[in-house]
């Protein structure tokens, strides 16, 4: 059998109950495009061939049939943590933009490998981390 090369993450997934709320915040903060959307979800661009999918909670308990085959029912509950990359030189940046959209900082943080996040709630209470390089593995 071949090797496979390890996959990549290319969609992150957030359950919502405003999904007009919630595309506000993620626009408002991220600059993120919409690339499709109905009353269900919001896919945004995040950046190269990564997606933030934006679901209201409790609307994709059935299956999805679409031409090209069926997505099988998925959904979540309660608050759930989700990572942006950042640069660091940027971290004062960031939090400028924090505090111009009114978003409190629940916490910062200083990682010993040289990293360094923010922390802070979306509106649905999803924990949201803003972290550089050095946070996992060494700059």
């Amino acid at each position: 059998m071949k090797t496979l090369a390890p996959p990549t993450i290319r969609e992150t997934c957030l359950y919502v109950e405003d999904l007009a709320r919630a595309l506000a915040f993620y626009r408002a903060l991220l600059n993120y495009e919409v690339l499709a959307s109905d009353e269900r979800f919001c896919a945004l661009d995040a950046g190269g061939d990564q997606v933030l999918l934006l679901f209201v909670r409790g609307a994709t308990t059935q299956p999805a049939e679409l031409p090209g085959g069926t997505i099988p029912p998925h959904d979540g509950s309660g608050p759930v943590h989700v990572g942006f990359g950042i640069e660091l030189e940027t971290i004062e940046d960031w939090l400028a933009r924090l505090a111009q959209l009114n978003i409190p900082i629940e916490s910062r943080m200083s990682w010993p490998n040289g990293g360094r996040s923010i922390f802070f709630r979306d509106p649905d209470g999803h924990l949201v981390e803003l972290l550089t390089r050095g946070t996992w593995k060494p700059i």
